[in-house]
């Protein structure tokens, strides 16, 4: 499990397998697809800010801002 720490809160995160967001353990469904499937075998983050300038969002197909897995495992 690969987790994260955001203002000194270790937060345990897993990967929608449809969008690649990164969402806390806790969440059922995903905010951004509505999938149910998720995996917490996942590693690399990419954030994103502007989307539609990233070259590594088009090359991930990212179309929104947030926080993503890169592979999974």
């Amino acid at each position: 499990m690969i987790s994260l720490s955001y203002k000194k809160k270790k937060i345990s995160l897993k990967a929608c397998t449809s969008c690649r967001t990164l969402v806390e353990r806790e969440v059922e469904v995903c905010p951004y697809c509505g999938s149910k499937e998720f995996t917490e075998e996942w590693s690399g983050v990419i954030i994103t800010i502007d989307p539609e300038n990233s070259e590594l969002a088009k090359a991930l197909n990212i179309t929104g801002k947030g926080r993503y897995a890169v592979k999974f495992e």
